[in-house]
């Protein structure tokens, strides 16, 4: 979830103005399905009117009124581009990404889940009001629910709004709900934060409705009654208390006249005594009656009632026989004492959890041993399906009747009546009868014994989340709200007042006439005491009071009953004990650990479980947050391997001896790097999820590291060496290319595969990262970097039947380019461009000249030829040993053998080429005037010879443009020692620099790169007058018969002398371990690479049997001196 003043900020970019203006557009163009405003979940109710507890009139009533608050929110959903450009939805509960509409940039229409902490104040309402959209004081409100029942839009969505679909479910101080953004529904702002990629919010605001009582309670009073002479009145005053909510009564106001409302009187026997509008009391009669009082106003009816006995006046001493009377019983409740206490809890939750690897029951790592970054755990939570604390007293007291009666006695005695008189005086007349009537009262008191039972504490908690903490977890917590978990119910009445619990039963009035009483002459009867039977006649006038209990329902069952009993509140039980939860209640699968967490051993794992306290407790608690024990630690281990593997390039390897331990590679060819993902980790039996397999998705990066320098495949860019090379991860083989400027020698390339959770300090293991310390798996393969020896090619012949071939112009030194080379093929194997006749060996046939198809070359004439080498050829001891041996072809070609040669010198006669008595010494020179060296390679010969080579004194004798001169003028045009007949060796001062001078990279050095290919200069001829035996034939024999002479039937005449080079790179003047073949390396043949044809056929039809190194047939029978000019400009 985003806040609105986030949103502020970011609208005050003007880019991000003129892309919501682009959006908007999008937006109108785009489909949209009208689709209304939303809420839920299903449908608001709508506030109910208040109602009256009791609903009829009472002495005490209670006004229930139902109200309803709102909240607003205003809301966003942030979300953001990929690099793919579909849409990531930030921080909400769906997990979905959003795909992108290419036409708009924008998502498209989905629907996305928003999850949403209401536990804030800015979420709960600050006012309620009922059905009437009034608003009662705050003071009346005695209850507010934990949660709101309903949530909408409905006052402020638009037309292309973010549209509210659905609302899940209130979850505690949460909810889900399903928004419906993209497609025709433009972001609120956007922002590019990464070009090309964008984020955007949607802004949008909703209700939210919460309920709550209020609550009025007024009760009604009225004065004692009691006895009343019937001359005496009496003014009943009846009282109106107030109590809004949960706080005390107020003032007592006296409603004997309305009040504001309407007060009625009414007596039950007005024939004893009537009552006035006011609740005066008018005696009429002796008797008994009751006056009720009902009062009403704002839909409250109270009503109470008071009894009122009417007596005779104090007798006059005349009875008129009007004896008995009566009275009543006031009762009033005494308070009560608390007896036995039922108590019980279970408030320890028995928690414990476990942490482990997705998916449950089939999990693909054991957390204990390991698992990697971006796996995912499950969490799950067990406990009991609820908390419980409880203490029920059984509250027990008496109700006190106070009971006035007065009794009339009627008696009657005698006494003397008038004297009679006569003549004898006067004598006592005869008595006569007395009477009165005595009144008197009696005041007792008779009781009710009642109980009841009382919530004394009562607390009932529900699940309302858990949460496990551990190092692999987002964020290091996560939270499980429950799912298919129903919380138990409670509902509850509680009252304190004893009046709440108890109501006496109301004693019927009381009446007794005794007997009159009877006296003796002048002797009234004195008057009995009446109580026991007034008392025995109130006891049985008076039930058993009514009683109820508190009430206490769990899970709709009734623990507590407040039926209405009679004296005794029937006994409670007590709240079951609770069950252990099931495994899908507190589960959280997919718990993604982060990429960017280290590996780390054996982290430790915590967890609490939340438990709400359930609206109608009573003295309750608070919520209760508790331990969750017992959960597993977690490893976090992200395995990597490298077994890297480097092309070994042994068809171009022209070593002398291969390194069978390195990888060949070859300058200024492509080599290939293999990183696989895949290979040997830990063993999968103990550390399941591992062992040998694809690691790739583990992988940040794969990366090589060359000592040396190298292009990419197709050269576009350079990588100088030491440079950490980045290879796509899963791309598993990756072309380089060799520069020819790297040094020959032996190397190590470096291979590291980088875990995605390396720091930036990371340490490296080798093959695999076992040891979880570790973030990297290395790697090295050893490499030999070689050169070549190659590009042999004969350019010119000093036999004159052979310049036009080479020469444009007849003693002309301008060539014509032609060449004859080993092939038709370059270095390594390609089409050079050549053709026949220009291939080796010059035989008969190779002449391209009409009229010249047998010419080959005359004895005694010297052919011209260069190569090249690719390398560390630069050296002052460096040079090229070529090796001549020579075999004997008849001239159709039919047989070849090999021979040995012989020739004569001065006077010595028959020299065998090769033996201690061949002395001839051959000579080069570099610059003569048929080579054609180019001027360009012996300047840039010259500038590396003064840089490198010279000493810092022989620089300073000269400059390097003297020096160049000197070269070109002098020092090339001298004569160079290269070898006899049977040996040669081209050595540095016939060699040239011939490298790459454009296109070289910074930080290369120029000079190094130019000496990095070479050119090596020669020449070869047999002697004039040569003769060719079978090779090994001993002519000693021969001569001792004096049969040897030149023209011995021994020398072979009829056919052709070829001779064949061996050739081979020297490093450092070492002739005893050649660096490479031309021909004879044991893993290829450079000679073959170029394309030598071994059985080629003139135009004749002759078939040539050709050995690979065959350069030139030399006639056996013709001899440069049989020429008719023994000199010639050529």
């Amino acid at each position: 979830m985003i806040n609105k003043d986030g949103i502020i900020l970011a609208l005050k970019s003007n880019l991000s103005r003129f892309l919501l203006a682009a959006f908007t557009i999008s937006a109108l163009l785009a489909p949209f399905s009208t689709i209304e405003a939303g809420g839920g979940p299903g449908t608001k109710e709508e506030v109910k009117p208040f109602h009256m507890e009791p609903s009829g009139p009472a002495k005490s009533q209670k006004k229930v009124i139902p109200l309803e608050g709102e909240a607003k929110t205003n809301l966003g959903i942030y979300i953001f581009q990929l690099d793919n450009l579909d849409w990531r939805v930030e921080g909400q509960c769906n997990g979905i990404d959003l795909l992108n509409d290419s036409s708009t940039n924008l998502p498209r229409s989905s629907r996305v889940c928003v999850k949403l902490d209401l536990d804030k104040d800015v979420y709960k309402p600050t006012e309620y009001k009922d059905k009437n959209n009034e608003q009662p004081p705050s003071s009346t409100i005695t209850e507010r629910s934990k949660k709101p029942h309903y949530m909408d839009n409905t006052s402020y969505y638009r037309i292309g709004d973010p549209i509210l679909i659905s609302v899940d479910e209130f979850d505690g101080l949460s909810t889900k709900f399903q928004m419906q953004v993209g497609g025709a529904i433009a972001p609120t702002a956007s922002r590019e934060y990464n070009p090309p990629k964008w984020s955007a919010d949607y802004i949008f605001r909703t209700d939210l409705y919460w309920k709550a009582l209020a609550e009025i309670t007024k009760e009604i009073n009225l004065t004692a009654g009691g006895q009343l002479s019937l001359n005496q009145s009496k003014q009943l005053n009846a009282t109106v208390k107030t109590k809004n909510g949960d706080g005390n009564f107020g003032a007592e106001t006296n409603v004997n006249n309305g009040s504001g409302g309407t007060t009625t009187w009414e007596s039950s026997n007005p024939v004893v005594a009537t009552v006035s509008n006011s609740g005066l009391v008018q005696p009429v009669s002796r008797g008994t009656t009751t006056i009720t009082v009902l009062w009403k106003k704002d839909e409250f009816q109270l009503t109470t009632t008071t009894n009122i006995g009417v007596e005779e006046n104090p007798g006059t001493g005349e009875g008129d026989g009007n004896g008995g009377g009566g009275g009543g019983c006031t009762p009033t409740i005494g308070p009560p004492s608390a007896g036995t206490i039922m108590s019980m809890n279970d408030l320890d939750p028995n928690a414990n959890g476990v942490i482990k690897s997705d998916n449950r029951d089939n999990e693909t790592f054991n957390v204990l041993k390991g698992i990697p970054t971006s796996e995912s755990l499950y969490t799950n939570a067990f406990a009991d399906n609820y908390l419980f604390k409880q203490a029920w007293a059984k509250m027990s007291g008496k109700v006190t009747y106070n009971c006035n009666v007065t009794i009339s006695y009627d008696r009657e005695w005698t006494v003397p009546g008038p004297e009679e008189c006569d003549d004898d005086g006067c004598t006592p007349g005869p008595p006569v009868p007395a009477n009165d009537t005595v009144p008197k009262p009696y005041n007792f008191q008779i009781t009710r014994d009642y109980s009841y039972w009382k919530i004394n504490n009562l607390e009932v908690y529900k699940i309302a989340k858990a949460t496990m903490n551990n190092y692999a977890l987002p964020g290091e917590t996560v939270t499980m709200n429950p799912t298919g978990y129903t919380p138990p119910t409670l509902e509850s009445k509680n009252d304190e007042a004893v009046e709440s619990h108890v109501r006496p039963g109301q004693t019927t009035s009381i009446s007794y006439t005794p007997p009159k009483l009877t006296g003796g002459l002048d002797q009234p009867p004195s008057v009995p005491d009446d109580t026991s039977r007034l008392k025995g006649i109130a006891e049985s006038n008076t039930p058993q009071s009514k009683v109820n209990n508190d009430l206490v329902k769990f899970n709709n069952t009734t623990i507590m009953n407040d039926v209405e009993a009679t004296k005794d509140g029937p006994a409670p039980s007590n709240i079951p004990n609770p069950t252990t939860i099931g495994r899908d209640v507190l589960y959280k699968p997919g718990n993604m650990i982060s990429n960017s967490l280290l590996n780390k051993a054996n982290t430790t794992s915590s967890g609490e479980i939340y438990y709400d306290l359930l609206p109608d407790n009573v003295n309750g608690g608070s919520n209760k947050i508790l331990p969750i024990n017992g959960i597993n630690t977690v490893t976090v281990h992200t395995p990597v391997v490298n077994y890297a593997w480097v092309s070994d390039d042994q068809p171009h390897n022209q070593k002398t001896v291969p390194d069978p331990t390195s990888a060949a590679l070859i300058l200024e060819r492509p080599f290939i790097v293999r990183i696989p993902t895949s290979g040997q980790h830990l063993e999968a039996a103990s550390y399941p999820g591992y062992g040998n397999r694809d690691y790739a998705k583990y992988f940040r990066i794969k990366q090589v590291q060359f000592p040396f320098d190298v292009y990419n495949a197709d050269r576009s860019q350079f990588i100088p060496a030491m440079t950490w090379v980045d290879i796509p991860v899963n791309q598993l083989d990756t072309t380089f290319y060799l520069p020819v400027w790297v040094n020959e020698g032996k190397y190590h390339i470096a291979f590291r595969n980088i875990a995605e959770n390396a720091p930036a300090n990371f340490t490296e293991q080798q093959d695999s990262n076992t040891n979880l310390a570790h973030h990297v798996a290395a790697d090295t393969v050893p490499v030999d970097v070689i050169g070549r020896l190659y590009d042999f090619h004969v350019t010119d012949i000093s036999d004159y039947n052979w310049e036009s071939v080479f020469r444009k112009r007849l003693g002309s030194p301008e060539p014509t380019g032609y060449s004859y080379w080993t092939g038709i093929n370059s270095i390594d194997g390609d089409p050079r461009g050549n053709l026949a006749p220009f291939v080796l060996p010059i035989r008969p046939g190779s002449h391209p000249v009409q009229g010249f198809a047998n010419a080959t070359v005359k004895t005694g004439y010297h052919f011209k030829f260069d190569l090249k080498t690719k390398g560390n050829m630069f050296g002052k001891q460096d040079g090229i040993r070529i090796t001549p041996t020579f075999a004997f072809v008849s001239k159709d070609g039919s047989s070849h053998q090999e021979v040995d040669l012989y020739y004569h010198r001065g006077q010595e006669r028959l020299i065998r080429i090769g033996s201690v008595q061949d002395l001839e010494k051959r000579f080069v020179v570099l610059n003569s005037r048929l080579r054609n060296v180019p001027g360009t390679e012996l300047g840039d010969t010259a500038r590396y010879q003064y840089t490198y080579e010279l000493t810092a004194e022989e620089r300073s004798q000269r400059t390097l443009a003297e020096h160049m001169v000197r070269l070109v003028d002098q020092t090339s045009h001298q004569k160079t020692w290269v070898g006899r007949y049977d040996w040669m060796i081209l050595s540095a001062p016939i060699r040239t620099l011939i490298g790459p001078k454009t296109d070289i990279p910074s930080g290369v050095n120029v000079d190094r790169a130019n000496a990095s290919i070479q050119r090596w200069y020669g020449e070869y001829s047999l002697p004039a007058d040569v003769y060719a035996v079978p090779k090994g034939t001993d002519l000693e024999p021969l001569a001792q018969q004096n049969q040897l002479d030149e023209k011995s039937n021994v020398f072979l005449k009829n056919g052709y002398i070829v001779v064949n080079f061996n050739m081979e790179s020297l490093r450092n003047g070492n002739t005893e371990a050649p660096h490479l073949q031309y021909i004879h390396a044991p893993l290829m043949n450079q000679w073959q690479m170029e394309g030598f044809n071994k059985t080629p056929t003139d135009s004749q039809g002759r078939n040539w049997p050709l050995k690979d190194g065959d350069i030139v047939f030399y006639h056996a029978d013709q001899s440069s001196r049989n020429d008719f000019q023994s000199q010639v400009p050529h």
